[in-house]
């Protein structure tokens, strides 16, 4: 579903982008103004983040923007009303969930697989739920034909990389360095030699992301990955600036 599209995409540009919000942060008005913004500038695909208490793979910034949705009182039930809403309303952007798996296991994760279907969501990330743990998670994924999406990593041997690599669907979601999300990355020749072991594990497209600032970083990426996956950076241009930043710096970042 999301790999045809992806190589749909790719057959015309040099690399496509993915951005990430978290749902109801600053608020869910504000979301849809974010939204309008991407979609003018010709995102292909966002993560759609339902906040947690404990995101453990999210840098200081997205943890700030779950803890201050969750004060604001979101609820799981509201992000998939949300979701349902804007799949609908902006079908040329391929929606994905990424939240964590207490979220999923709280709601019944057949439930919460078949409720992302119905909204219009195609993808799931959940970087806390190895595929050893997640066989009803990717029966349900299988089930409801949603695209399980999972993570590599700096740290990942080569046979834990065709291990994650062979449950995942869609496209991999790729870490250019150790640590948490929102720290700038490097971009060097080591950022190839990393994806170079990624490609061998895989043949499904690789998005990128981690510490993406700018147009410099994403022109780096061109022929080395399918996407670029800008999130920190998107969130923070927000709170500083507002939603017509956001846009600006879309439409000029590649």
């Amino acid at each position: 579903m999301l790999e045809q599209y992806i190589r749909e995409q790719r057959a015309k540009k040099e690399i496509l982008l993915m951005t990430h919000l978290v749902l109801g942060y600053p608020s869910f008005e504000a979301n849809r103004e974010i939204i309008a913004q991407m979609a003018d500038a010709g995102v292909e695909l966002t993560e759609l983040q339902i906040p947690f208490s404990e995101p453990t793979s999210d840098g200081p910034v997205i943890m700030q923007a779950n803890d201050g949705s969750l004060k604001r009182g979101t609820t799981v039930a509201a992000c998939f009303e949300f979701a349902q809403d804007i799949c609908a309303a902006y079908p040329q952007i391929k929606f994905l969930f990424m939240t964590y798996c207490n979220i999923m296991f709280m709601r019944g994760t057949d439930r919460f697989v078949a409720d992302a279907k119905r909204a219009g969501v195609q993808g799931l990330i959940i970087p806390d739920l190895p595929p050893e743990e997640g066989v009803e998670y990717l029966e349900a994924c299988r089930r409801y034909v949603v695209d399980p999406i999972f993570i590599f990593t700096p740290t990942n041997t080569r046979e834990r990389l065709e291990t994650l690599a062979n449950a995942t669907q869609g496209f991999v979601y790729c870490v250019g360095r150790r640590g948490v999300t929102g720290i700038k990355t490097n971009f060097t020749e080591e950022i190839s030699t990393l994806v170079d072991a990624y490609k061998r594990a895989t043949n499904l497209p690789l998005a990128l992301g981690f510490g993406i600032q700018d147009k410099a970083d994403v022109d780096f990426l061109k022929g080395k990955v399918d996407i670029a996956v800008l999130g920190t950076k998107v969130l923070k241009l927000h709170e500083e600036q507002g939603s017509a930043a956001v846009g600006a710096f879309l439409r000029g970042v590649r």
